[in-house]
């Protein structure tokens, strides 16, 4: 027994990943993918994960769920005392994640907020670092928001309190808790607000005819064009009121008469605005890009805030500014956003910016009533600790611009999607505008990985001068760990194998991996490689932290630090831990994938990669600790612990081609490879080991080094001597030696 199992390590005998692949497919069929069942209510769903307290103070039970709205009473003592409802029931928004966010909130007859309770989301910002305790307690501070306030034309009353680097996530948070609850109150007519009723007779739409190109004092005279401002003193003055002390240590600096603030707004789909304030040209190239129901504002400003700020050249999400209009808000993205040169209206001032922001038909706005253009200001105060406060511009296009709606044919009304149907929907659109965003990081790492694979298909020219090819895979490293993992965050993890096979054995949707662009190309990268060279592609060039690694080895050995070379039979024992570490995590993701997740935490990757090292100190420390030993011995995380990297070695036996080129004479009696291999992956009987291998190619630059391998210097001796005893001229000289005499009948060297 013992001898076929280090038998099939080496290579020789697939068995074990023969049993493993025919028992996942046995376990798929017997778990199969499973049919759409009938939708379960959400609420029912989620309500258990709170307390009936928790949502509703003093209440001690819940009643059933309302069957022609979801929502559940709190009940105390058998009397209702509030209302119950999870927000994706209402507004299904996606989150960064494409998953809605399931929050659960309570609403008193008063139409007050009275508790929030996070119970479910996949916003991996989160997942990766941020501490869930931080956002859960944001959600909590909702409690007390008035919706009434908050769904009259009034600016709001309540401040966001943003965490630093989640601030997307906790504007969809908020964005769901207020919409939600507004549409829960309208419905139950709490706290006087009443269900919303249209009356279509009354309705008026904006008036496409009117055209005539106008200045900037009558724009600004009649409101076509709104204008905000704020000065210094006023912005530190509610800053300070916020009450938080260290307001007062990051003031704004003075003149306190300065503009702070000082915003323009206007609503340039209407001809008359547009080509006033754009010229025709623009405004011509506006209308080619607006698609039917597309509307367009322009946003201009030229005080010290900026409403772009440079958030959204890295995520591709203006987080300063939205558009509100009822329950319905916009947030815009990179692709809905133009810039423009200058204002075309005559007398208008210059501006510091000045950008259009189309806003497109399914968002629900409707240019002929009244909007709100919401502004986001922040100011740290600390290092990653920020404050925040919210202002509003309000819109109404003036009345020149509106005429009466007739009122349209009596029709069917349209079927309301469902809010799983809605989460679906908008889950499909955030994929296609996420690969949008990144198209430029998915060309680099395309290109990136086109280079690979030109290296290992032409391996024997790659390797030929082994001071090139260690300037290349050098400089490969670097790519893999600076561009792969400090900026693209494309470092992949065992929990993505993890959460892969949960999908597949539950509900499996293409969409959930095509969230994240890099990821997905990175994993389609491996699975192709997976089975042309094994593990060994991702681990020894495409992982950023083994390239971070090898780097601080290389590092090391320029410093001298002394190496260690474990004996073989006590490295041959070291590298099981990581299978038993990843079987373990595996077992575990089938009784729960969220314990797997944390107990997933064995990867520094999150910690070294992903946060750059900024997490708390235990953290920190034990990422540390992973890399100490890779500065004596190389690679030692990869060698010993990686649950990834045994993840990966499981199917990588089935691996079909063998690259690496191999002489009769390797292992016995020669040893140099197996000497000088990074990972120690290759036995002392000469076999390459692939499930150790790291695909570095030490060994095929060592195959054909004129120095090094004993095989191709004893070759190259016998040619020589050869060479000699015929006269012949010395291989590759292309000149005959000196004194040089050509036998009679001597074979031509072009002949050998």
């Amino acid at each position: 027994m013992f001898r076929w199992a280090r038998r099939d390590l080496t290579g020789n005998f697939p068995g074990i990943a023969w049993w493993f692949a025919a028992s996942l497919l046995a376990l798929l069929v017997l778990a199969g993918f499973p049919a759409k069942t009938r939708a379960e209510p959400l609420l029912d769903r989620y309500l258990e994960l709170a307390q009936p307290s928790e949502l509703v103070p003093g209440a001690d039970s819940y009643g059933p769920v309302r069957g022609d709205l979801p929502v559940a009473p709190a009940l105390k003592d058998g009397k209702p005392v509030g209302w119950v409802f999870l927000t994706s029931d209402f507004v299904p928004t996606a989150g960064y994640s494409g998953k809605p966010i399931h929050i659960l909130a309570g609403v008193s007859d008063e139409a007050v907020i009275t508790g929030v309770r996070l119970v479910k989301h996949s916003e991996p910002i989160v997942l990766v670092g941020i501490p869930e305790a931080r956002i859960r307690e944001v959600t909590e501070k909702y409690a007390g928001l008035d919706l009434r306030k908050e769904a009259s034309s009034e600016k709001e009353e309540h401040e966001l309190d943003i965490v630093s680097g989640a601030t997307v996530t906790i504007m969809i948070i908020d964005d769901s808790i207020v919409r939600a609850g507004i549409k829960v109150a309208k419905a139950l007519s709490l706290g006087g607000l009443t269900p919303d009723t249209e009356t279509v007779a009354a309705r008026r739409s904006v008036d496409r005819g009117v055209d005539a190109v106008e200045d900037w004092q009558t724009l600004t005279g009649d409101g076509s064009v709104r204008h905000f401002t704020l000065d210094v003193e006023t912005i530190n003055a509610d800053f300070a009121a916020l009450g938080d002390p260290r307001a007062g240590a990051h003031t704004e600096p003075g003149p306190d008469s300065d503009a702070y603030i000082d915003v323009w707004t206007a609503l340039v789909s209407q001809p008359a605005i547009g080509r006033s304030l754009l010229g025709d040209a623009e405004y011509a190239n506006l209308k080619a890009l607006l698609k039917d129901g597309d509307e367009a504002i322009l946003v201009a400003g030229r005080g010290r805030w900026s409403f772009k700020g440079s958030g959204y050249v890295r995520g591709g999400i203006f987080d300063r500014i939205q558009v509100i209009q009822g329950d319905i808000s916009h947030r815009f993205r990179d692709r809905e956003h133009r810039r423009v040169a200058r204002l075309a209206a005559a007398g208008a001032p210059d501006m510091t910016e000045t950008d259009v922001f189309i806003i497109p038909q399914k968002a629900g706005f409707d240019a002929a009533a009244s909007w709100r253009l919401q502004m986001l200001v922040q100011r740290p105060v600390g290092a990653i600790d920020k404050l925040f406060l919210n202002y509003d511009l309000g819109y109404d296009l003036p009345d020149r611009f509106l005429v009466a709606q007739e009122a349209p044919a009596v029709a069917a009304p349209a079927a309301r999607p469902s809010a799983e149907e809605s989460a679906v929907a908008i889950r499909d659109a955030l994929w296609l505008r996420i690969w949008d965003a990144k198209r430029n990081e998915v060309v680099i790492l395309g290109l990136g990985l086109a280079f690979l694979t030109g290296i290992f298909f032409f391996q024997t020219i790659a390797t030929r001068n082994e001071r090139v090819f260690n300037i290349i895979r050098t400089a490969f490293l670097v790519f893999t760990l600076v561009f792969i993992g400090w900026y693209a965050n494309a470092q992949l993890s065992v929990v993505n194998v993890l959460a892969v096979f949960s999908a597949l054995v539950s509900d499996f949707r293409w969409e959930t991996f095509l969230m994240d662009p890099l990821i997905f190309v990175m994993w389609f990268a491996v699975a192709a490689a997976l089975l042309f060279w094994a593990r060994g592609a991702y681990c020894g060039w495409l992982c950023p932290f083994g390239a971070l690694q090898e780097l601080s080895n290389k590092i090391a050995r320029l410093l001298r630090v002394p190496q260690v070379t474990l004996p073989w039979g006590l490295h041959e024992r070291l590298w099981p831990v990581k299978y038993v570490i990843f079987l373990g995590l595996f077992g575990m993701s089938l009784y729960s994938l969220e314990m797997a997740e944390h107990y997933a935490e064995i990867e520094p990757f999150k910690t070294a990669i992903i946060l750059k090292f900024d997490r708390p100190w235990p953290y920190v420390l034990f990422a540390l600790a992973m890399l100490a030993p890779g500065l004596f011995i190389e690679r030692f995380y990869c060698r010993y612990v990686c649950p990834l990297g045994g993840g990966l070695a499981i199917p990588a036996r089935l691996h079909m081609f063998r690259w690496l080129k191999r002489y009769k004479e390797c292992g016995n009696p020669c040893q140099v490879c197996a000497h000088d291999c990074p990972v120690q992956a290759i036995h002392p009987t000469g076999e390459i080991n692939p499930n150790e291998c790291i695909s570095c190619l030490n060994c095929q630059v060592l195959y054909q080094h004129t120095a090094k391998c004993p095989v191709v210097v004893a070759k190259i001796k016998k040619r020589e001597r050869f060479e000699k005893q015929n006269g012949l001229a010395p291989s590759g000289s292309g000149q005959p030696p000196v004194n040089y005499k050509p036998k009679a009948n001597a074979p031509a060297a072009s002949n050998l």
